[in-house]
């Protein structure tokens, strides 16, 4: 059979990652979203805004980071919080102990990085030759471990307060890099770590988007859907997942590195906490597993959910109170979004088991451009 030629739309995906979209939907989706964090600074003006597109992007990220161990290794771990923290606290206690300059940045990367690869190795050589439900309790003990350590290092971290700390001058939000009066609007040291935080996010995800279409990549999947196989087939299978869970070490840490500059602190809320591992595998799952399209998806979701979604019901409460429907303001009242939010999910993990990605390649995708996954 012949190779089905990609669409139009796809052509930039596919020389930038070697795996395009594949669905027209998929694709006009995908557009939107960068095009709207792109422009976030201009488009929607206000703190929350801003601050929800660095979320977004840092989380986009840290996700597809996680789907190359989760969904191209289908090794499940629970360390990824421990490398991202590793990264908020480097950067974070490099600029309080050194000052808001950047030999202080580069310090914190220097030492974070490393710091992130060199745990990732020593948990993938000892724990990943293990059953994956004993690489799962694993890296669960070890993230727990490193939590209590860190808050318990007061003296380092901040403790259960964790680390404030300025940014270099260029980065102030003080600092006024284009007057409003030159085109209409301000470019100051705020937005200009929000396009840094958006630019280095977005190579993360190409990079891992080449990485997972790399004959290595390959190999991961090889591994991930029979892993005696693979080992009969002659390919190093601990090699491989080592060096797996290294890579997506570094980027988590460097997301990580990129949170703690947009907030200016590191604590253990931000950092470390269980509940942004839970948050991660949400995402991972709304968006789909094993594609790293679904973690830009599955990010953006989750967090405009998270940040809106009570807004929306407070309108809506207030539109069914005005227009005298029983029952419905009380079950649409802004109190009530944690329960419509985990119904959203549960909503999505029936309708889209295979995540939005999944759900839209196989719909759409597949069949108008005669390719297979």
């Amino acid at each position: 059979m012949a190779a089905a030629r990609p669409l139009c739309g796809d052509q930039p995906m596919m020389i930038l990652s070697g795996d395009p979209p594949r669905s027209r939907v998929l694709t006009l989706l995908l557009v939107v979203i960068i095009l709207a964090l792109a422009a976030t600074p201009f488009l929607f003006p206000g703190a929350k805004a801003l601050n929800v597109a660095a979320k977004i992007c840092v989380f986009a990220a840290l996700v597809a980071s996680y789907d190359l161990l989760l969904g191209y290794t289908g090794s499940v771990s629970f360390a990824h919080t421990m490398f991202y923290g590793i990264g908020s606290y480097a950067i974070a206690i490099a600029l309080y102990g050194m000052g808001p300059n950047w030999g202080a940045v580069a310090t914190g990367i220097v030492v974070g990085l490393p710091l992130a690869a060199l745990l990732a190795l020593a948990i993938g050589l000892f724990s990943l030759r293990v059953a994956a439900i004993f690489f799962a309790m694993i890296t669960l003990a070890v993230a727990s471990a490193f939590q209590v350590l860190a808050s318990q290092l007061s003296w380092l971290t901040g403790g259960e307060d964790g680390r404030s700390f300025q940014l270099p001058e260029l980065l102030r939000p003080g600092t006024v890099l284009i007057s409003k009066n030159l085109f209409g609007f301000e470019i100051n040291g705020r937005i200009l770590t929000f396009y840094l935080v958006f630019a280095v996010s977005a190579l993360m995800i190409l990079a891992l988007l080449r990485v997972v279409n790399s004959p290595f990549g390959r190999v991961l999947q090889a591994i991930r859907e029979n892993r005696f196989r693979a080992e009969a087939l002659g390919f190093r299978t601990v090699f491989h997942l080592t060096y797996a869970n290294c890579l997506a070490a570094l980027v988590a840490a460097s997301a990580g590195i990129l949170n703690a500059l947009w907030l200016r602190y590191a604590g253990p809320d931000t950092s470390l906490s269980f509940s942004i591992m839970l948050d991660i595998l949400l995402m991972v799952v709304i968006g789909g597993m094993g594609t790293i399209y679904g973690a830009i998806i599955g990010a953006t979701i989750f967090i405009l959910a998270q940040n809106y979604l009570q807004s929306l019901m407070g309108v809506a409460s207030k539109a069914a109170s005005e227009a005298g429907l029983p029952l419905l303001p009380g079950l649409l009242h802004p109190d009530r979004w944690l329960l419509w939010l985990g119904l959203l999910f549960i909503a999505s993990v029936y309708f889209f088991p295979t995540g939005v990605v999944g759900r839209l390649r196989n719909s759409g995708g597949d069949k108008s451009t005669g390719a297979s996954h």
